[in-house]
């Protein structure tokens, strides 16, 4: 037995055929993310859905000959962000995406952002029982806009996450999803959308995907002389956390566009951090969008800016970046990386500038800093105590960046790992296909099942 295996991701959407019996991941294929619609309005970031699906149907495509009888299609994929949809599983908008920020945007009776208005409206319980999920980037606060600024939604609309677009339109079906990719909306102690919160915040009349087990086909695709059962679309976060085999002693690190410090639980424990569900039951205590690689991105703009405007091409300039990174034992200049909302700020800086340290080595080398110093921070949040033996390193900015995982190693003092794989998500989706394919009854028995065999996943 085989499947297609999805992740459309922030960057890149990628797939695989994952094979449950064997644990092979094989055939990986990827297409670059569509690029965000030019002349928005600032702090706007959408995407043309048309071009989502296109890519997708390509991935799957490419793959496709690659798995003769092939059982299904299991999906994962950026979590935030929202698109409205019909019951048909056809676009009403753009995709919103969760680097969009009109939420921060001044709220039309001055008393704040839409945000700040929003938070303030909900009760200190609603906000414990959606998990402390209240920020920009997520479909409340998008709904939350479009309510504010009197922007009426068509009849029978549905708020969806990216992928439960994405499997509604090719399944021509109306979006259906699992729990974990439902964060922002859901009320973490009935397990159900938080239909209390939403409608405190104006949005009653807001229609939710139905909740489904990811054991379950939510679609069926037609494609070339093929149907192919498509799954409940889980969260990437969850999905990369089950491919990077954390266990219940471990501190999570994953560290990539954006950085996320979690625990695993087996118990609801709201606290000073984000709660999202997990599979099986089970919970993360988890502080995302930690500044990292888009921050660091964004000083790597900068440089090669005048290269660019010369139409100079630079290969690989993060090796250029590593190089001259390794070559700094310390540094005074001082980098502050939350250049976006986050949860150490929203204000970054380069400081302490003089003559002779403002250089590629010494900036990247203040920025990984300042990135090391973020991450223990957070995971303090999780537990003062420090409750895990073990840091477990994932996210192509930590596999990439030896130096990095050497600071943040340096701050933890503990024994660390790295994820089996470079491909967390799609080993993730090889143990959700585990699970559906009868080998595992749980997820966590997949991981079980996949660290006793780690050496021999390919």
């Amino acid at each position: 037995m085989s499947l297609i295996a999805l992740d459309v991701g922030t960057s890149f959407i990628k797939g695989a055929i994952v094979e449950p019996e064997s644990l092979h991941v094989k055939h990986i294929h990827r297409v670059p993310f569509p690029d965000p619609l030019p002349n928005r309005p600032p702090l706007f970031f959408e995407v043309d859905p048309g071009q989502i699906i296109a890519a997708v149907r390509g991935v799957i495509s490419h793959l496709l000959p690659h798995a003769p009888g092939c059982s299904g299609i299991v999906m994962c994929g950026q979590m935030g962000g929202l698109i409205l949809v019909n019951g048909r599983g056809e676009p009403l908008s753009n995709y919103i995406s969760w680097k969009d920020q009109r939420a921060v945007m001044s709220h039309p009776s001055g008393a704040g952002s839409h945000f700040e208005v929003m938070e303030q409206r909900l009760s200190p319980e609603e906000r414990r029982q959606l998990g402390n999920e209240v920020r920009p980037g997520l479909p409340v606060s998008f709904l939350f806009w479009f309510a504010e600024q009197k922007q009426s939604l068509p009849s029978k609309t549905i708020a969806a996450a990216l992928t439960d677009f994405v499997v509604a339109n090719l399944c021509e079906t109306t979006p259906e999803t699992e729990l974990t990719n439902a964060v922002g909306a859901i009320n973490l102690e009935t397990r159900d959308w938080h239909h209390a919160a939403c409608s405190r915040l104006g949005l009653a009349g807001v229609h939710w995907p139905l909740l489904r087990d990811l054991r379950e086909p939510v679609g069926r695709l037609k494609i070339a002389s093929t149907t192919l059962p498509c799954y409940a679309p889980t969260g990437d976060h969850q999905c990369a956390l089950a491919g990077a085999l954390i266990d219940f002693d471990e501190l999570s690190l994953n560290i990539s566009t954006g950085a996320q410090a979690s625990v695993l639980t087996r118990r609801f424990q709201p606290g000073g951090y984000q709660t999202r569900p997990y599979f099986d039951g089970l919970f993360l205590n988890t502080v995302t969008h930690i500044p990292a690689g888009r921050s660091l991105g964004i000083l790597l703009d900068l440089l090669f800016e005048l290269a660019k405007a010369h139409q100079v091409t630079i290969e690989d300039p993060w090796s250029y970046v590593a190089q001259e990174v390794a070559k700094i034992d310390d540094t005074d200049l001082d980098v502050d990386l939350a250049f976006f909302f986050s949860p150490v700020g929203q204000c970054g800086r380069i400081a302490n500038i003089r003559e002779g340290n403002l250089t590629i080595g010494n900036l990247f080398y203040a920025a990984f800093r300042n990135l090391a110093q973020s991450c223990h921070t957070c995971a303090s949040r999780l537990s003062a105590e420090r409750t895990w033996q073990t840091l477990v390193f994932s996210g192509g900015l930590a596999r990439k960046m030896d130096l990095l995982r050497q600071m943040i190693v340096g701050r933890f003092r503990c024994r660390h790992r790295l994820c089996p794989s470079a491909e967390d998500t799609l080993i993730g989706l090889l143990a959700l296909a585990m699970v559906i394919d009868g080998i595992a009854p749980t997820v966590t028995g997949a991981t079980e099942i996949l660290r006793r065999h780690e050496g021999e996943i390919v």
